[in-house]
């Protein structure tokens, strides 16, 4: 199976890092156009040089936005009209809190930089798509969506929210030839994933992916391979579910996380 979206415009939320740039980087190694997406101009420049040193003569632009606000979302769709591929990436990092000391404040934030953003965006380009009679909107999404562990439920909710977003606008697309599907992702080594696991690490010298699975089997007994995936396993199935090949899956969800979740579908 060869992936070719070659004349596709993919534009990937939150991607000047984490996974947001690692499926930008997968979508244009594709073929696709690829549309970076940030608030900080510097980090995207240097994010999409990273691409062109990854995919030499990719065709990759930026937009400086902040997308956790209704402007930035619309001055995004006013700069980039067209899209084909839509991957909603941007969420708030997950960082461990008390739930009885986490203010209204924080539970808004998180709400606003890991939902709102894929509500926005999707309002902006989905029409459009089914206009064209094909399109492909992706959420990423945590299996903390469904594990719901008591240390981030601010975190959990978010991402909770946004398979039930995904499940709803696929419905809305119904048979108009775009689908809409979400991926549930386990611990992947990520640059915020690498920094928590250095200040945890015993020793400089130790192995950060073996260290990492031992931390992945306490925090997830499920875990079926038991270890931290990297960022391509992940952008693999980003890709196909992008693609022509993905056309009978819309409305579902799908794992990247190394059989973390028990139940069978």
């Amino acid at each position: 199976m060869k992936i070719e979206l070659t004349g596709k415009t993919a534009i990937v939320t939150g991607s000047s890092a984490g996974l947001g740039w690692g499926s930008a980087v997968a979508l244009a190694a594709a073929g696709a156009t690829v549309v970076l997406t940030g608030r900080y101009g510097e980090k995207l420049q240097a994010a999409r040089d990273r691409i062109l040193q990854a995919v030499p003569g990719a065709s990759v632009r930026s937009h400086v936005a902040d997308l956790t606000t209704a402007a930035g979302c619309s001055s995004l769709v006013e700069a980039e009209p067209s899209c084909d591929i839509l991957v909603n990436s941007l969420a708030k990092n997950w960082t461990p809190k008390n739930f009885f000391d986490t203010p209204d404040e924080e539970w808004d934030t998180s709400f606003q930089a890991s939902v709102m953003p894929g509500v926005r965006c999707t309002r902006g380009y989905l029409r459009q798509m089914m206009d064209r009679g094909w399109g492909r909107v992706l959420f990423l999404s945590s299996v903390e969506a469904v594990i719901a562990t008591p240390d981030s439920l601010d975190y959990a909710f978010t991402r909770a929210a946004v398979l039930s977003l995904s499940r709803g606008l696929a419905k809305i697309a119904g048979d108009s030839g775009v689908t809409v599907n979400a991926v549930l992702i386990g611990v992947t080594m990520t640059e915020g994933t690498e920094t928590v696991l250095r200040a945890m690490l015993p020793s400089p010298d130790t192995d950060l992916y073996t260290f990492g699975a031992t931390a992945v089997k306490q925090r997830y007994p499920t875990s079926v391979d038991g270890r931290v995936h990297t960022v391509e396993e992940v952008t693999n199935l980003v890709v196909y579910l992008c693609s022509e090949f993905s056309s009978a899956t819309t409305g579902s969800t799908y794992r990247a996380d190394g059989g973390i979740l028990e139940s069978l579908v």
